[in-house]
């Protein structure tokens, strides 16, 4: 099975999941750079990069977002990240956060719910999105999992916080992980690499050395780290897009050297 699928909708682009295609209580996908109206090295579906692009231009890529999904940007909540562990519980009170010019919520990397019809949102630029799908509690949530985020294990945090408020079996929650750095892309300094191996010795298994640099797979730590939080192998899909080495259809914060746009991933129970 091919492990994404690429959808036209218009002008816009994205990819979803096969595995998690024949839910009908749930709406998915990872916006691609095309569809939208921003410009230079935003162009053209930017959902964050505010210093790079016009807030109008944000605002109408939202709302081209929205027509997607067939809801209202009032139906959307997104938050400020800051490569955090930080998890929030949102309800349809929270709908709008988020989506300018409404304030936003600071220093939250991953969010949850369980309500209907309130599409949560996280941004990405070569961080793992990471996707959670409880079809029996009926629960979704979404991870930013940079080097940081999966350094602290966050997606261990939701699966914590999926069955601690929600009472989700982790045998039943599905998790994907979309477009991001593949390990060949994903080099760093030797005091980084020091900080994996001393969380968890396992993780050098998932790292090589080239001269002085170490190449980490962090798509593989968190498919152990969710595994040893309880979840089936068979469970646990990755997209494998590098979003680098596949610059015409993603942005790429290391590839643009920081001049980019910024994607989202977008969960939905209907």
């Amino acid at each position: 099975m091919k492990n994404y699928h690429l959808h036209q909708n218009g002008n816009c682009q994205y990819v979803t999941f096969p595995q998690m295609e024949g839910y009908r209580s749930l709406k998915h996908l990872f916006t691609t750079r095309l569809g939208g109206v921003s410009e230079g090295c935003c162009s053209s579906w930017n959902f964050g990069a505010k210093s790079l692009d016009k807030d109008e231009n944000i605002i109408r890529n939202y709302e081209i977002l929205a027509d997607v999904l067939g809801i209202g940007t009032d139906q959307m909540v997104t938050s400020a990240q800051t490569h955090t562990t930080n998890i929030r519980v949102v309800t349809v009170e929270d709908g709008g956060t988020g989506i300018l010019p409404n304030p936003s919520f600071q220093d939250v990397d991953g969010l949850v719910t369980d309500e209907k019809n309130l599409a949560i949102i996280t941004g990405h630029a070569d961080c793992n999105p990471v996707y959670f799908y409880d079809p029996e509690k009926q629960v979704i949530g979404l991870a930013h999992s940079g080097w940081k985020g999966t350094l602290g294990g966050i997606s261990e945090k939701m699966v914590a916080l999926m069955r601690e408020r929600y009472g989700c079996r982790p045998a039943d929650i599905l998790a994907g992980m979309g477009p991001a750095l593949c390990q060949d892309c994903f080099e760093v300094d030797r005091d980084v690499a020091d900080m994996f191996f001393g969380r968890n010795e396992a993780y050098r298994q998932f790292a090589y050395e080239k001269g002085i640099k170490t190449y980490i797979d962090l798509k593989q730590i968190i498919r152990y780290d969710l595994t040893a939080a309880g979840l089936a192998d068979d469970h646990i899909f990755d997209m494998g897009l590098c979003t680098k080495e596949n610059m015409d259809l993603f942005f790429s914060h290391r590839g643009q050297q920081g001049k980019r746009g910024i994607m989202a991933a977008v969960m939905m129970l209907v």
